[in-house]
């Protein structure tokens, strides 16, 4: 039996499948922004993959409290954009602040947007794409304490439960994840 990466809880898969990224730092990720993508994109025939700043193993928390861990499948050095047909980029506080001061994440998130591939990014999760100076001219949405930093970069920030803009697909917070799981499976065609 093949799994769908080593951080997989979904059964086989065909190996010429599809990989869809999934880019989050240590620790911090808010669980259920990664577990329910990540079945939403398992569910949808491709195979997702925990990419992160280093290898072993990620901390997931629900909001402030620890939950699972996941190991990580390659190391964000390592990834080739070429390689994934899709990039989820999960949020909790702590992650998307890490991952912005992660040069190899940012990069790889730069040039995924550039790529024009489908970019999801949930709640805290565009923090990272602030950084990645991708925002100019951009209609998205996230946790509304990141309305500031989104307007200084360039962004359109709307208060709406998912936003898909180019290439580009957002929402606000876990309450979303219906809504952001479905424009990220339509996404991925």
């Amino acid at each position: 039996m093949l799994e769908t990466g080593r951080g997989s809880q979904t059964g086989v898969v065909n190996t010429t499948q599809q990989k869809v990224a999934f880019l989050v730092a240590a620790e911090g990720i808010e669980s259920a922004e990664l577990v329910d993508p990540w079945q939403a994109v398992a569910d949808a025939g491709y195979q997702p993959v925990l990419i992160s700043p280093n290898d072993g193993t990620v901390q997931l928390f629900e909001h402030l409290d620890k939950a699972d861990t996941r190991p990580v499948d390659v190391v964000v050095a390592d990834a080739s954009v070429g390689d994934y047909a899709a990039l989820v980029l999960p949020g909790g506080v702590a992650n998307p602040d890490a991952l912005r001061t992660d040069d190899d994440a940012v990069s790889f998130v730069r040039d995924f947007v550039g790529s024009g591939k489908p970019v999801a990014a949930i709640c805290h999760a565009p923090w990272t794409l602030v950084e990645a100076e991708v925002l100019r001219g951009k209609k998205l949405t996230s946790w509304p304490s990141l309305r500031t930093d989104i307007r200084n970069a360039g962004g359109d920030w709307v208060d709406q439960e998912v936003v898909v803009d180019g290439n580009l697909i957002t929402s606000r917070n876990p309450d979303d994840l219906p809504a952001f799981n479905a424009a990220l499976v339509k996404a991925l065609g």
